[in-house]
C-alpha cells in the first residue's frame, strides 16, 4: 500500500494559526483533519475548522499539547493515519516521532534519527564540520567546569557565546565579555537548560559582532532527492528571538545564495534528511557564512518563502509524508519579488513586552493586493495566558523590497485588534526606520535602536483611543436621550439625538 493510499486522516498535534494552516492544507489535499484542544482552547478556531476535534487535557501545555500519550490515544480513537506537529510543542521531539512510528502513524516531518542528529547542537556542529560546512570558531564538546570555560574562552578570544546544546528559541544562551561573566553565567545557563530542555550540556563559541542571521529552506523526499528554496533574512530579533523576517535577504548575491544553498544541502544529505527543514547561518560583514543550527521542522517564517517561490510548504510536507517523490528540481525553483512577515503578538511594547491576554472585542484584518494574514483568531476569542502570545503572522509581498515595506506599513495601519494590546505600533516604527529600509541592520539592530522608543505614532489613532472615543460617544448619547425635550416630529420621522445635537451645535456657531 502506498503512502498516499494509507494517509487519509491527519491529526494536528498543535493549536493556533499553524493548526489552522495545516487543516486548510489537508482540505486541499482531500484529507480529513483531526484537531486536539485543551480546556483553554475549547472555542479556538482550529477546533471549529477541523473535521473532528478531541479534548486532551487541562490548559497548561504540559498537561495537554505536550502530553504525548494523550495525543497518541486520540490518534488511535480517531483512526488517524498521520500526525502533523507544525512547529513548537512536539515538532522536534525525537521520542514523539518514534512513538508515532511505533504506533504505525506517519509523522509529518523528518525521521527520529535526523531530529536527534540536529537537535544536539554539539553533535550537529560535528556533522557540519564533517560535511565541510563552515563553523563559527568554538568548541565541539561539553564544558565540564567554569575554569575550563574561562581557559577556552581566552584561547578563542572574547566576547564568547555560552550556549545550551539542546537550546532553541533564544533560550539557553548568553554573551560573556570577561572571565568573570563566564564564571557567573555558566551555572545560570546550565540551570535554565536543564529546566527548559532536560539537558544541562553547555558549550561555547566565538561571538560574532553585528552578524546577519540568514537561513536556507530545504525540502527533501524519502528517495534521496533534495533541493533548497532560497534564503530568508531573520536578523530582526529582540533579545535573540525573531520578530520579523523577509525573503530574499537584502545582502544576498547569486553567488552567496548558491554557496549557502549547497552547504545546506550537504548537511541535509549527511543525515538523510526528508521533509521540510531549515539550515541557519550567521553571515559577517564580509559575507562569510557560518553554520548556526538546523531546525528539523516547519519554521514560523515559512510564509515568506512560499510567497517568493509560489510553493505551499505545508502541502509539500503532506505530499512527501504520503510517499510522493519530489516533483521539483533545483533549476525549477525561482524567486519572484520580495516578502516580509511580522509576528503579531498579544503583548504590550510600552510595558516591557509583557503578554496581554484577554478577549478580542473587535477585529478588522488588513487585506488588498499582496497581503496575507495567517492567524487563528476571530472577534470574541479569548487569548489565553497559557501559550505563546503569537496571534497572527502578517505577510506582505510585492515586486520590490521597498514596495513590500510600504505595503506592510499600509497593512499594519489597517490592522485593528480591540480588547488587547499588540506589538503593531512597534512594527510601524521599525518599518519607517531609515536603516531598516536601506537593509543596513543586523541581529543587534532592534536592541540597539528601539530599546526605549516612544511607540505613540503622531497622527495615528490606536485601537484603545478609538475605544475611548466610542465610549465617550455612547455616554453623550445616553445623556442626550435622558435630558433633552422630545422631538416634535412625527414618530416615523423622528430625529436622532446625534442629529439634534449637531443642529444645536450649528445654531451655537
Amino acid at each position: 500500500m502506498t503512502g498516499r493510499a494509507r494517509m487519509k486522516k491527519v491529526l494536528i498535534a498543535n493549536r493556533g494559526e499553524i493548526a489552522v494552516r495545516i487543516i486548510r492544507a489537508c482540505r486541499e489535499m482531500g484529507l480529513r483533519s483531526v484537531a486536539v484542544f485543551s480546556e483553554a482552547d475549547r472555542a479556538a478556531l482550529h477546533v471549529r475548522l477541523a473535521d473532528e476535534a478531541y479534548f486532551i487535557g487541562p490548559s497548561p501545555a504540559a498537561q495537554s499539547y505536550l502530553n504525548q500519550q494523550a495525543i497518541l490515544d486520540v490518534a488511535a480513537r480517531a483512526h488517524a493515519d498521520a500526525v502533523a506537529p507544525g512547529y513548537g510543542f512536539l515538532a522536534e521531539n525525537e521520542a514523539f516521532a518514534q512513538a508515532c512510528a511505533d504506533q504505525g502513524l506517519l509523522f509529518v516531518g523528518p525521521t527520529p534519527r535526523a531530529i536527534r542528529a540536529m537537535g544536539d547542537k554539539i553533535g550537529s556542529r560535528n556533522l557540519a564540520a564533517a560535511a565541510g560546512v563552515p563553523l563559527v570558531p568554538g568548541l565541539r564538546e561539553r564544558l565540564e567546569s567554569a575554569e575550563e570555560a574561562v581557559r577556552r574562552a581566552e584561547e578563542i578570544g572574547f566576547p564568547v557565546m555560552l550556549k545550551a546544546s539542546a537550546g532553541g528559541g533564544g533560550k539557553g544562551l548568553r554573551i560573556a565579555q570577561t572571565p568573570a561573566e563566564v564564571r557567573e553565567l555558566l551555572p545560570l545557563i546550565r540551570s535554565e537548560a536543564l529546566a527548559s530542555f532536560g539537558d544541562d550540556t553547555v558549550y561555547l563559541e566565538k561571538y560574532l559582532r553585528h552578524p546577519r542571521h540568514v537561513e536556507i529552506q530545504v525540502l527533501g523526499d524519502r528517495y534521496g532527492n533534495l533541493i533548497h528554496l532560497g534564503d530568508r533574512e531573520c536578523s530582526l530579533q529582540r533579545r535573540h528571538q525573531k520578530v520579523a523576517e523577509e525573503a530574499p535577504s537584502p545582502i544576498m548575491t547569486p553567488d552567496l545564495r548558491e554557496r549557502m544553498g549547497e552547504a545546506a544541502l550537504r548537511l541535509a544529505r549527511a543525515v538523510g534528511y526528508a521533509n521540510a527543514g531549515t539550515v541557519e547561518f550567521l553571515v559577517d560583514a564580509d559575507r562569510n557564512f557560518y553554520f548556526l543550527e538546523m531546525n528539523t521542522r516547519l519554521q514560523v517564517e515559512h510564509p515568506v518563502t512560499e510567497m517568493v517561490t509560489g510553493l505551499d510548504l505545508v502541502l509539500a510536507q503532506l505530499r512527501i509524508t504520503a510517499g510522493e517523490p519530489l516533483w521539483l528540481r533545483q533549476e525549477d525553483v525561482t524567486l519572484t519579488g520580495h516578502a516580509i512577515e511580522c509576528r503579531i503578538y498579544a503583548e504590550d511594547p510600552d510595558n516591557g513586552f509583557v503578554p496581554c491576554p484577554g478577549r478580542i472585542v473587535s477585529l478588522h484584518e488588513p487585506s488588498g493586493p499582496g497581503i496575507r494574514n495567517d492567524n487563528g483568531m476571530y472577534e470574541g476569542l479569548e487569548i489565553s495566558i497559557f501559550y505563546d502570545p503569537l496571534i497572527s503572522k502578517l505577510v506582505a509581498h510585492a515586486p520590490t523590497r521597498t514596495h513590500a515595506i510600504d505595503r506592510m506599513l499600509r497593512a499594519l495601519k489597517e490592522f485593528k485588534i480591540g480588547g488587547i494590546k499588540t506589538n503593531i505600533p512597534y512594527f510601524m516604527r521599525i518599518f519607517a526606520d531609515a536603516d531598516y529600509r536601506s537593509g543596513a541592520y543586523d541581529t543587534s539592530f532592534l536592541d540597539r535602536t528601539f530599546a526605549d522608543v516612544d511607540l505613540a505614532l503622531p497622527g495615528e489613532e490606536t485601537m484603545e483611543e478609538l475605544e475611548r472615543i466610542a465610549l465617550l460617544a455612547a455616554a453623550v448619547r445616553h445623556h442626550l436621550e435622558s435630558t433633552q425635550t422630545p422631538c416634535a416630529c412625527p414618530e416615523a420621522q423622528r430625529c436622532s439625538p446625534w442629529r439634534l445635537a449637531g443642529r444645536r451645535r450649528l445654531a451655537a456657531w
